[in-house]
C-alpha cells in the first residue's frame, strides 16, 4: 500500500487510512499559491509537505496557480514561484496548472447554482453586505434580492460578464444560510466585476470568481485526493464541502488543515512584505534579510537545509511559534558539512615579514574542507606581505596567552595553514594608528609542530597582500529586534532593526574567491558563512549567511 508503515503526523494516517479503506487509490496534493507576491519560509512548509507526501505515497503533486485577482497578480510573481519550488528540489507532471485553465468551466458551474435556485445576483454595495452579515454573536439579514428569480439571475449574470455592468454595482452569492453560526455559510460571493485584463486570459472576462469558490472546484478538476491547507482555512472548510455537496464536479475532494509555520522575529504576511519592498526598508523581495526564499537563496542558505528544517517541524493541527534559532541549527549544520573554506580579512592590516625567502616559499596547498577530501585543494601564494584583521592584533605585551589568543609584539601566532610568525614591530601614520606590523617568519613550520622553544599564542587567518582580491561584504542581522514584530499596539515597522545590515567595504579575500558565483557557499575562516552576491556581479560583493555561532542578544 505505501513506504510509510507508521504515520508520523495525522496527514499520513488520513491518508493510510483511505487507502486502506479504498477510499481512494491514487494520492494527489497540489501547492496552490496566489501569485501577489514571493514565496516566504511559511510557503516551504507547505511545499515540502505537498510535494513531500506526493513522493512517499508515489502520487503526484500539482503546482497550481490561484490567479483570480488580476489586481494583484503578476507574471514576475508566476515565474518567481517556478523558480522557489524547484530550486527547492521539487517538480511536478507537465505544466503548472492555472484556476484560469478553469475559469470557462467554473461560469458554467455559477450558472448550474443559480438554475438550482442556488445562487443569485446582489446589487447590494460592499459596505451594505458587510453590515447585512451580521457579527459572531448575531445572525445575518437577508439580502433583498435574495428571492430574485433564477432567469433574471442569469440575464444581470451575463450583463457582468460582458462589461455592461460597473464595478462594485453587482456581485453573484451562493444561497447558503444568513443565520449560519459559520459567517463563511452567509451567501458568499462567488462572482465580482474587475474590469481589468488578466495576465493570461486578457480582456476576455470582466468578472472573476472568488478564491472561496475557485478553489475547491479546480482540486476537484484535478483529481486531488488530499487537499491540504493551513489551520486558518479551517472555518472555510464547511463552505469547500457545500461546493463539492452541490455541483456535479469529476471528483470530490477533501481539504485538511495543519498548523502553519510561523517563526519569531519574522514576518510571514505577504502583503506587508510587499510593503517592506514598495516603501523601500528593503531592495527588493530577495533582499538577503527578507524570509522569502529568494531571499534566503541570495543570502546562501541551501535548500537543503529549508527542507531539513521543514520535515523537522510538527504537522499538527494547530499554530505555533517556532524560535527562529531552530532554523538557524540547519543553516549552521548544513554548510559546517558542505560549504569549501576560504580566507577574508574584513578589517585588514598588513604585515610585512623581514625574513621572507620568496625562493623557498611561495605556494602553500591547503584542504578546502577539514573533513572532506573529496572537496579537494586550493593553493594560495604566500608572499612576504599579506593582511589578518585589524582584531587580531594588539601592542598590549601585557595581555595573556588565554585571554588574547591572537598576535601581540615579541611574541608567536600561527597563519591558517601557513607558518608561524612573530610580530616585532609596527609603523604607524600620523594618527597614530597602526597602519603596517614588521613580523618575522618561523622557517619550516607549514603542517609541522613549532621549534623547541616556540609556543604559539592561536591561529588567525590571512590573505596575501600580493595575490589578494578586492571585495565588499554585506553583514546582516535579524530585520526585526523585537520577537513578535506584528503584535502590540506599535506598528510592525516601528520594529525594524536599524542595524540589520552592515556594508564593510575594502575587504582583502584570497585569490580563488575571484572566480566564485552566486549559489556557492564558503565558510570564512573565523568569520562566518558566506555566498556571492547576485545583484552585482560584475564587483566582488559576498553576503554572510549566518555567524559560525547564534550571538544574538534576545
Amino acid at each position: 500500500m505505501t513506504d510509510i508503515d507508521e504515520p508520523t503526523n495525522f496527514i499520513q494516517q488520513i491518508i493510510n487510512d483511505d487507502l486502506e479503506a479504498g477510499r481512494v487509490t491514487n494520492i494527489v496534493t497540489r501547492f496552490p499559491p496566489e501569485p501577489n507576491g514571493f514565496l516566504h519560509i511559511g510557503h516551504a512548509k507547505s511545499i515540502c509537505l505537498n510535494f513531500g507526501l506526493a513522493n512517499q505515497y508515489k502520487g503526484k503533486c500539482n503546482l497550481r496557480f490561484d490567479d483570480t485577482n488580476p489586481e494583484k497578480e503578476d507574471q514576475a510573481y508566476v515565474d518567481a514561484i517556478i523558480k522557489d519550488v524547484r530550486w527547492l528540489g521539487y517538480d511536478w507532471v507537465g505544466e503548472p496548472c492555472y484556476a484560469s485553465n478553469y475559469f470557462d468551466q467554473l461560469y458554467l458551474w455559477a450558472i448550474t447554482l443559480v438554475n438550482d435556485n442556488k445562487a443569485y445576483v446582489c446589487e447590494l454595495d460592499s459596505q451594505a453586505m458587510r453590515e447585512l452579515r451580521g457579527t459572531l454573536t448575531q445572525a445575518g439579514t437577508n439580502s433583498p434580492f435574495r428571492e430574485r428569480p433564477a432567469a433574471e439571475s442569469l440575464a444581470l449574470l451575463e450583463s457582468m460578464r460582458v462589461g455592461e455592468i460597473a464595478e462594485g454595482a453587482m456581485t453573484l452569492r451562493a444561497k447558503i444560510d444568513m443565520s449560519s453560526a459559520n459567517i463563511n455559510l452567509r451567501d458568499p460571493v462567488l462572482y465580482r466585476i474587475k474590469k481589468m485584463a488578466h495576465q493570461r486570459t486578457g480582456d476576455k472576462w470582466n468578472i472573476y470568481p472568488s478564491y472561496d469558490f475557485a478553489h475547491g472546484q479546480e482540486d476537484a478538476i484535478e483529481g486531488v485526493s488530499h487537499s491540504i491547507c493551513t489551520l486558518e482555512f479551517a472555518a472555510n472548510r464547511p463552505l469547500y464541502d457545500w461546493f463539492t455537496a452541490n455541483l456535479p464536479l469529476p471528483s470530490i475532494p477533501h481539504q485538511y488543515e495543519f498548523g502553519r509555520l510561523k517563526l519569531n522575529y519574522t514576518i510571514t504576511s505577504k502583503r506587508k512584505l510587499k510593503q517592506l519592498v514598495d516603501d523601500k526598508h528593503v531592495s527588493g523581495w530577495d533582499d538577503p534579510r527578507m524570509p522569502t526564499i529568494s531571499g534566503l537563496r541570495r543570502r546562501g542558505v541551501s535548500a537543503r537545509s529549508i527542507r531539513n528544517f521543514c520535515d523537522s517541524l510538527a504537522v499538527a493541527k494547530t499554530d505555533g511559534i517556532v524560535d527562529v534559532a531552530q532554523f538557524e541549527h540547519f543553516i549552521r549544520d548544513d554548510l559546517n558539512s558542505n560549504a569549501a573554506r576560504a580566507m577574508c580579512v574584513l578589517k585588514p592590516l598588513l604585515v610585512t615579514l623581514s625574513n621572507y625567502s620568496e625562493q623557498e616559499y611561495a605556494q602553500i596547498d591547503v584542504k578546502n574542507h577539514p573533513n572532506r577530501d573529496d572537496m579537494g585543494t586550493r593553493t594560495l601564494t604566500f608572499g612576504d606581505q599579506f593582511y589578518i584583521d585589524q582584531s587580531d592584533f594588539s601592542e598590549d605585551v601585557s595581555l595573556s596567552r588565554k585571554k588574547f589568543k591572537r598576535l601581540v609584539i615579541g611574541d608567536y601566532v600561527r597563519l591558517r595553514g601557513a607558518f608561524i610568525v612573530r610580530a616585532d614591530d609596527v609603523v604607524k601614520n600620523t594618527a597614530d594608528e597602526i597602519v603596517e606590523v614588521i613580523a618575522s617568519l618561523v622557517p619550516d613550520t607549514v603542517g609541522k609542530d613549532a621549534p623547541e622553544g616556540i609556543k604559539a599564542r592561536g591561529v588567525i587567518h590571512w590573505v596575501d597582500a600580493c595575490s589578494a582580491v578586492d571585495c565588499t561584504v554585506n553583514l546582516y542581522d535579524r530585520l526585526f529586534n523585537q520577537a513578535d514584530p506584528d503584535r502590540g499596539e506599535q506598528h510592525f515597522l516601528d520594529h525594524l532593526n536599524p542595524d540589520s545590515l552592515t556594508v564593510v567595504n575594502g575587504c582583502k579575500a584570497e585569490a580563488s574567491l575571484a572566480g566564485s558565483i552566486a549559489g556557492d557557499h564558503y565558510q570564512f575562516e573565523r568569520e562566518g558563512y558566506f555566498t556571492r552576491d547576485i545583484d552585482q556581479i560584475e564587483n566582488v560583493i559576498f553576503n554572510c549567511t549566518i555567524g559560525l555561532r547564534d550571538n544574538w542578544k534576545a
